[in-house]
C-alpha cells in the first residue's frame, strides 16, 4: 500500500487540505477578517494545484490576483463598513447549519458521482509556450468578455465606493 504514495501524492494531499481547510474555516468562521484570512489559504492552495497541473501562468494568476487583490479588497471593504454583532443573525445561523450541512454532503455525492464517472481522457496536448497562447486567444477569441469583465470590476468598485459613502454620511 505504501508503495503508491509519491511526493506528487503528499504534495497534492497537502495542497488540497490547505484548500479545503480555508474553505471549510471560511464558511465556519464568525469574524469577516478571520474569513478572508481564510479564503486567502484557499486561493493559495489552489494556486498550487494549478503548479501541479503544469498551469503556470493561471497559478501566477491565482496568487497575483485572488490571493493578493482581491482578499485586500475585501478587507478595505471591511475597514469601511461597520459590523454590528447581531444576535438575531447568530440565532438565524445556528438554524441554518444542518440544511447547509445537508446540502454539502448532497453537492459531495452529486461530485463525486460524476468524478467517478469520467473516463479518462488520456494525455492532452500541452502548448509549448502556455502563456503565449493563452494571451492570443485573450485578445483575439475573447477579447469581448475579457472587457466586459474589466467593465464589470469598475461598477463593482464604484458600487463599493457609493455605499462605503453612505454609510458615512449615516454614521
Amino acid at each position: 500500500m505504501t508503495a503508491g504514495i509519491s511526493g506528487e501524492f503528499v504534495a497534492f494531499f497537502l495542497l488540497s487540505l490547505v484548500t479545503l481547510g480555508g474553505a471549510v474555516f471560511m464558511l465556519s468562521l464568525t469574524r469577516v477578517v478571520h474569513m478572508v484570512v481564510a479564503l486567502a489559504f484557499t486561493f493559495l492552495g489552489l494556486a498550487g494545484l494549478y503548479v501541479m497541473l503544469e498551469a503556470e501562468f493561471v497559478a501566477f494568476s491565482q496568487v497575483l490576483i485572488y490571493a493578493g487583490a482581491v482578499s485586500i479588497l475585501m478587507l478595505f471593504g471591511i475597514m469601511l463598513t461597520r459590523h454590528d454583532v447581531d444576535e438575531e443573525e447568530i440565532d438565524r445561523r445556528r438554524r441554518h447549519r444542518v440544511l447547509a450541512f445537508v446540502a454539502v454532503l448532497a453537492l459531495f455525492a452529486a461530485l463525486f458521482k460524476g468524478i467517478v464517472a469520467l473516463v479518462p481522457a488520456g494525455e492532452g496536448h500541452l502548448a509549448e509556450a502556455n502563456t503565449l497562447e493563452i494571451g492570443k486567444a485573450l485578445f483575439t477569441k475573447y477579447v469581448i468578455p475579457f472587457e466586459l469583465v474589466s467593465v464589470l470590476l469598475l461598477v463593482a468598485l464604484v458600487g463599493a465606493i457609493v455605499l462605503a459613502r453612505k454609510e458615512e454620511d449615516d454614521a
